[in-house]
């Protein structure tokens, strides 16, 4: 009977502690079954136009509608492969009429180079929201082909563009950047002054892998032909402009 007492006893103190918070055991936070869940970001580059000056376009989405966005801004580094082309002195002319808001990172640009002499090049574009979409920002940049060496065989080439890096500044801290910020890139803070922020590189996911391009070139079997018939064109037009000078010109010692 006295052991019978002892165990209805110890089973009414571990009663009693477990009615007190104090087992050993301890007890699960609140929301431990909920894991924090990041909005997906989600970069869209495409190519508009046809022939060889083109628009390049990039949209970027965020997985779900964030008031905080207002308060951040969103730069685009594009890297330009040898086969196209930016003109500063077109970005210059679209900046004055608000049209875009790009610089050149490269300082040794040369837009006259053929692709086989001209290096690859960065273009830093300062992303605009979509005034249609709240979480969504947009930004566009004029492109245009190089000169490619003629080939033997086939009569055309391809062009690689690259996915951009994606950087992102906010005013205050917002959890999208705890979630997909790599690292830091230092940067203008916008492209009216020379501030440098550090601005967030942010991972974020593609709709395409990457945007190719065909370019149309010439073939090394046609050089002679071309050759010949340029330099006829050259000395008719020569002559006509000759012509019509002695013809309607007036000269006078």
């Amino acid at each position: 009977m006295a052991a019978r007492a002892v165990g209805v006893q110890a089973v009414a103190w571990l009663l009693l502690c477990e009615a007190a918070g104090l087992s050993g055991t301890p007890a699960a936070p609140a929301g431990a079954g909920k894991k924090a869940t990041c909005s997906e970001i989600i970069l869209r580059q495409e190519v508009l136009k046809d022939g060889f000056h083109r628009d390049l376009l990039i949209k970027v989405k965020f997985g779900e509608s964030i008031e905080d966005l207002q308060t951040c801004r969103l730069l685009i580094k594009q890297y330009i492969p040898t086969g196209l082309l930016v003109d500063p002195y077109e970005l210059a002319s679209l900046q004055e009429s608000n049209i875009t808001e790009a610089v050149m990172v490269s300082e040794d640009f040369n837009i006259e180079a053929p692709n086989y002499l001209s290096k690859e090049s960065e273009v830093l574009i300062y992303a605009r929201q979509d005034s249609q979409c709240i979480d969504c920002f947009q930004a566009f940049l004029p492109v245009h082909y190089r000169y490619h060496r003629p080939h033997s065989k086939d009569g055309e080439t391809f062009i690689v563009v690259n996915n951009p890096d994606l950087l992102m500044y906010c005013d205050q801290e917002l959890p999208i950047l705890k979630c997909w910020a790599q690292s830091q890139v230092a940067a203008p803070c916008t492209l009216k002054n020379k501030d440098i922020c550090q601005w967030n590189n942010m991972k974020y996911k593609s709709v395409f892998k990457n945007v190719t391009l065909q370019v149309p070139v010439g073939l090394t079997i046609h050089t002679s032909l071309v050759c010949s018939v340029t330099l006829l064109i050259t000395i008719l037009c020569s002559t006509l402009i000759l012509l019509a000078i002695f013809k309607y010109g007036h000269f006078s010692l």
